[in-house]
């Protein structure tokens, strides 16, 4: 992650005093960043830009640049305030101007632990929106018919993240599957528990094999296939191939839930894997305990797995993996990117129940109130499951 600081300074301050000033708090951060003195010419070319006002009557050489700025770059205006020189006096004028002309910016001032904390929370946010800055994401076959409830608003969507979302008929699909060579075999034979999913690994194959042409004649950084179609289509389940996309870093989503699948590249920018998508199976609104279930999961996510059927239809290949126990976040947001949902919590175990979507993680919130939102405000049935803590970071990108 790249964090530059650029600098403004009045002319009427000594320059040796308010370097000095300089070096004592910007070394008191203990952050890596590159300095740029009085020149933004390179402004918006990095994970994270800081604007250091390090004197007061800059307010006009802020206004002056101001222009120029907005063209660079569209991230908010983070102004690092020392609290000496009149610097936080002037910051707080910049930040009304850029209110009132509608502008997002924030003062990043207090001790040095809260300074950089924000530091390396606002770190993680711009690579982030780097990263879905031009991301294109197919949707493969129309949205399940099921799925009433996520629509996405694509222009708003393009508009604040920078993802183009790009319709793939899912015709175009099933024609790439036919063209296939029917003796492909799978590296995953040695994981076939029975004749009967040994062979249904080639149909599985086949159907990584046609979305691999997809990805790379559209460019696509991401898809969502409407996968119950291939159950009468081709007999067979797309779970296998989600599952290889996921883990190589391809987000691959299920039933066509474009939300969903924004929600997981959105997961894979901040933590650099795109999350388990699932729908809540069973859930104590006492405790804050939830049981989440799906069919697939990415293979980088897990620290073992079983195949069996798909659960709904019986057929096909389905993965049971099992998760390395420990913190995760459940993360969703609206296709309008209006709201969002991120809290963390606890795995507690992986289950293999008969009666359930192949792969279930037993999910225990920090928070046990915030399983109310599941059954009073939900954004849809699934939700994203990520590895490790990052309610604060999505929260913020949000």
């Amino acid at each position: 992650m790249t964090t530059a600081i650029y600098t403004l300074t009045s002319s009427l301050h000594d320059e040796a005093a308010v370097g000095a000033a300089t070096r004592e708090f910007l070394g008191g951060l203990e952050i890596d960043y590159e300095l740029i003195e009085g020149n933004f010419k390179d402004y918006g070319g990095h994970d994270l830009e800081l604007i250091y006002v390090r004197t007061g009557g800059t307010e006009g050489i802020f206004k002056n640049e101001l222009p120029r700025l907005l063209k660079l770059s569209k991230q908010p205006f983070y102004l690092l305030t020392s609290g000496k020189s009149n610097s936080l006096a002037a910051s707080m004028e910049i930040l009304s101007y850029l209110r009132q002309q509608g502008l997002k910016g924030e003062i990043l001032h207090g001790s040095n632990d809260y300074i950089r904390n924000r530091i390396h929370t606002l770190q993680r946010v711009g690579k982030a929106m780097r990263e879905l800055n031009r991301c294109r994401l197919g949707v493969i076959g129309e949205p399940s018919d099921w799925l009433i409830a996520s629509d996405a608003k694509r222009r708003t969507i393009e508009e604040k993240l920078g993802v183009e979302i790009v319709n793939i008929d899912m015709d175009e699909l099933l024609m790439l599957i036919d063209r296939v060579p029917g003796d492909i075999e799978s590296d995953l034979l040695t994981k076939a528990p029975n004749d009967a999913i040994r062979q249904s690994l080639t149909g599985a194959e086949r159907i990584y094999e046609a979305l691999k042409l997809i990805v790379e004649g559209y460019d696509l950084q991401g898809f969502t296939l409407r996968c119950f179609d291939l159950l009468t289509a081709v007999k067979n389940t797309g779970c296998i191939a989600l599952a290889k996309f996921n883990a190589q870093g391809i987000v691959a989503g299920c039933e066509g839930d474009v939300p969903a699948m924004l929600s997981m590249k959105i997961a894979q920018a901040v933590c650099g894997k795109t999350g388990f998508q699932a729908n809540p199976a069973r859930i104590n609104p006492e405790t804050g305990e939830m049981l989440f279930a799906h069919c697939t999961i990415g293979l980088d996510m897990v620290e073992d797995f079983d195949l069996d059927t798909h659960f709904e239809s019986g057929i096909g290949v389905g993965i049971r993996g099992y998760m390395q126990p420990g913190p995760v976040t459940i993360f969703k947001v609206s296709g309008s990117l209006d709201r969002h949902f991120a809290e963390e919590g606890v795995l507690v175990e992986n289950q293999g129940q008969p009666d359930l979507c192949r792969t279930q993680q037993v999910i225990r919130l920090n928070d046990k109130a915030a399983a109310r939102y599941f059954l009073t405000c939900p954004i849809g049935n699934h939700h994203i499951i990520m590895p490790g803590e990052h309610k604060a970071v999505l929260d913020e990108i949000l």
